[in-house]
């Protein structure tokens, strides 16, 4: 059996010499004649038309279980090669034996919407604002709200960790006693995604200690983390995992060059990540509607039997953005909202119930001008922002 890679090449060479260029670099080859060079493990090419080249790599060339060298196979010195002005991976079919070595997600979809008793609706989540420079009651307070608000998810931000000014456990602590205060009170579950993303030698321990401190869902930073750490938390932690994807824009921005989104999601889903943020169909970062489309089916198409992974929808999204959204990626998602929640005019609470409004009329096929009649919340929302 093989893995086949598929790449976006563009390059002076005919097609089928750089397509062979790249299956020698990635396996057996190097830059002049050596001896046993032409072995079984040599990569094959299996097609190279216009700008596309897809290669075969037989499955002996892979240790089952390391993420690491797989990439270091598929995505490592080709991006190098003089011959090649611009090489993207695109996609990675993977073979039975690999799969086999990974367990994927602990929680997926399905456990997540058990755990907060929700099934019928997109679930809706925000990120602490500002993002940095909030104590831990300052974070338990706008978590708070936002839960009060009907929000299903609140996270750290990216680049939040334990930092002096709001230290992880103590402004664990603070969120989780908000977020159970909110229960008590109005039976509102949620989730708290606290960004427990650290050194390899660590952040298991750091995981585990969040979790004995009372977290529900814990967070990791995949592409500075490493794929790797997230299979360790998936493994060995027991509450859901949160994947952001912070860096990504340095892989997937250029659609000519680099690694795209699918490459990252089946990898996410792979290594086990409960969510996972994939892009917007409408919002602040660079959209495309067909990554979007297939990161979404990676995660939550089977796939050899792995658990399937919520699609998150953030960056510049309010009220006005979830029926785009939405539309693309359907009830198993989630939407996420910062500023879209916290800039509210009224205030984060309010800001939630402006997104669930959104939410309710898409479910409901309502117009959102004509929901926004009988909604005050998203009323002001559509007034502040543009509808």
């Amino acid at each position: 059996m093989e893995l086949i890679a598929k790449y976006h090449v563009e390059t002076d060479l005919p097609i089928a010499k750089a397509a062979e260029a790249i299956a020698a670099e990635q396996s057996t080859g190097t830059w002049t004649e050596v001896r046993g060079a032409d072995n079984p493990l040599a990569a094959r090419v299996i097609r190279a038309e216009g700008t596309d080249v897809e290669i075969g790599f037989s499955e002996e060339l892979f240790e089952p279980g390391n993420i690491p060298q797989y990439l270091s196979v598929v995505a490592g010195n080709l991006f190098g090669l003089g011959a090649l002005k611009k090489v993207r991976l695109q996609d990675v079919i993977f073979p039975e034996s690999l799969m086999r070595a990974h367990k994927g997600p602990r929680f997926g979809i399905e456990d997540a919407r058990r755990i907060l008793g929700v099934y019928d609706r997109p679930l809706v989540g925000t990120i602490v604002k500002p993002k940095v420079g909030l104590d831990p009651k300052g974070t338990a307070r706008v978590a708070e709200e936002a839960v009060r608000g009907g929000l299903d998810l609140v996270k750290d931000d990216e680049t939040l960790t334990n930092q002096s000014f709001c230290p992880l456990i103590p402004r664990l602590e603070a969120v989780m006693s908000s977020l159970d205060r909110v229960e008590r009170e109005t039976g509102k579950k949620a989730f708290y995604a606290v960004n427990v993303t650290t050194a390899g030698d660590q952040i298991l321990e750091r995981a585990e200690e969040a979790v004995d401190h009372g977290a529900n869902m814990v967070m990791i930073d995949v592409l500075t983390a490493g794929f790797s750490a997230l299979e360790v938390l998936s493994r060995n932690v027991k509450v859901p995992v949160h994947v952001h994807r912070t860096m990504h824009g340095a892989f997937t921005r250029d659609k000519a060059h680099g690694i795209s989104m699918v490459v990252i999601s089946r990898l996410v889903r792979m290594a086990g990540g409960t969510n996972l943020h994939t892009g917007s169909y409408m919002g602040k970062m660079a959209k495309e509607t067909q990554e979007n489309d297939m990161s979404r089916d990676a995660l939550r198409n089977e796939w050899h039997g792995l658990k399937r992974v919520f699609p998150v929808a953030s960056g510049g999204i309010y009220p006005a953005k979830v029926h785009g959204n939405l539309d693309g990626y359907g009830i198993d998602c989630i939407v996420q909202a910062g500023g879209g929640v916290h800039g509210h005019p009224d205030g984060t609470a309010a800001g939630a119930r402006a997104m669930v409004q959104a939410v309710e009329a898409w479910q409901k096929k309502i117009p959102l001008q004509e929901y926004a009649k009988d909604h005050k919340e998203l009323e002001t929302a559509l007034k502040y922002w543009g509808s």
